[in-house]
């Protein structure tokens, strides 16, 4: 073929395809940054990673600044957060869709902690007593105002859930029995396989917990996380935009007012050019308005909270949504309380009695149910908590729906 001689569309083609393969690769990470070769959930973008290892690796090193290790049995992406303080995206129970309590995250700790150190099988009942036996050892706890006996309900449940996500995470396999039935009776036992090879990759830290000095939570969190970076402009402005491309790659919105002084010097000058790698590399759809920008998703492939979605929580989640969205049309500095959006679900409650699950329409459950569907909504960045008072914010106005006016015609 002559040098000169334009690319065939088959050549085109082809290049495409390549593309859209190693695209659906990066947000496959994006959306698990852990992916298993024998997992057969995982199979097909475990396959799209390894084909575009080096590029992927090579993209994520230098935009993000996350590492990215493959080998013939998995894929890890040590993702950090832009925000190291960000609580809007806790730990679910699959099951109850109910957020990880503080007795639940200590719970998981130790048990991660302990399975360091198990065998190739281990049961929920030895699981549990070495669980047991680390806080008993640890006054803190106490002090914190955390206990586990494990003799409640309540008590073996939370170590249940803890259970499940780390069956969920593929830490464990069950070989055996039903967590369920342990819940209501500790002699049920579970029997597991445990995958260190797993358990190995979930801590993504720059520096191991066991190295850091500082004695405060938000202390070490930062000491675990610490980047080393020269004090030049090229490393400050290359601090500056990694900042960013975590946030547009993790959040679903970014608002210029919640920018720091850097950022907001930086952003006017290179968002196009920021914005244009982005897309490229991950297929998304650029949003820019006056009070901020995003990557929308239209693939679906790779958000962990979607809107709408079907479903009572879904459908309640549209509805108080427009709720904010018109108290904000009136205010922008509009603060609403928590018992105003209880009010308003009880009210839809009704309303929807026949179509909403039994247990959020039941007078009282109003406030739980407020509380559920407000996380959601700050996990989409429609709105924020403060002091227990939630302040809708901009985005939430495409929720808002606006009646058609119909003009008769003489």
């Amino acid at each position: 073929m002559n040098a000169t001689q334009p690319p065939s569309r088959e050549a085109d083609a082809l290049d495409q395809l390549r593309l859209d393969d190693r695209r659906r690769g990066l947000r496959a990470l994006l959306r698990k940054p852990l992916l298993l070769a024998d997992e057969p959930d995982d199979a097909l973008d475990f396959a799209r990673v390894r084909r575009h290892a080096d590029e992927l690796r090579e993209w994520f090193s230098r935009h993000a600044g996350w590492s990215l290790d493959i080998t013939a049995e998995f894929a890890r992406l040590r993702k950090l957060p832009a925000d190291l303080r960000d609580s809007t995206r806790p730990a679910i129970d699959a099951r109850t869709g109910e957020p990880f309590t503080r007795r639940r995250y200590v719970l998981l700790s130790l048990a991660l902690a302990v399975l360091a150190r198990a065998e190739r099988q281990t049961t929920l009942g030895r699981l549990a007593d070495q669980i047991f036996n680390l806080w008993t050892e640890e006054p803190a706890f106490v002090e914190a105002g955390l206990t586990f006996r494990m003799e409640t309900y309540d008590e073996r449940r939370d170590l249940v859930q803890v259970v499940r996500l780390l069956l969920l995470w593929q830490v464990l396999r069950r070989v055996d029995g039903s967590e369920e039935r342990f819940v209501h009776d500790r002699s049920a036992d579970v029997l597991y396989s445990v995958r260190h090879i797993v358990l190995a990759r979930l801590l993504a830290a720059r520096r191991a917990p066991s190295l850091v000095a500082a004695q405060d939570f938000e202390g070490r969190l930062a000491a675990m996380t610490e980047e080393p970076s020269a004090d030049t402009d090229e490393q400050r402005n290359r601090r500056i935009r990694v900042g960013l491309v975590r946030k547009l790659l993790d959040d679903p919105v970014v608002y210029y007012q919640e920018l720091n002084a850097e950022e907001k010097i930086y952003v006017p000058r290179q968002r196009w050019h920021l914005l244009t790698q982005l897309v490229d590399a991950t297929g998304f759809e650029p949003e820019e308005r006056m009070e901020g920008f995003a990557l929308a998703d239209p693939f679906g492939d790779c958000s962990d909270l979607g809107m709408p979605e079907e479903g009572t929580d879904g459908h309640a989640t549209i509805l108080v949504a427009e709720f904010l969205a018109v108290r904000r049309e009136q205010s922008k500095d509009s603060i609403v309380s928590f018992g105003a959006v209880a009010d308003f679900l009880a009210t839809k409650g009704k309303e929807h009695c026949r179509h909403w699950r039994r247990d959020v329409v039941v007078p009282g459950n109003e406030h739980d149910f407020a509380r559920k569907i407000v996380a959601r909504l700050a996990g989409l960045g429609l709105v924020r908590v403060i002091d227990g008072s939630i302040v809708p914010m901009p985005a939430i106005h495409r929720f808002r729906l606006r009646e058609t006016i119909r003009e008769s015609v003489v």
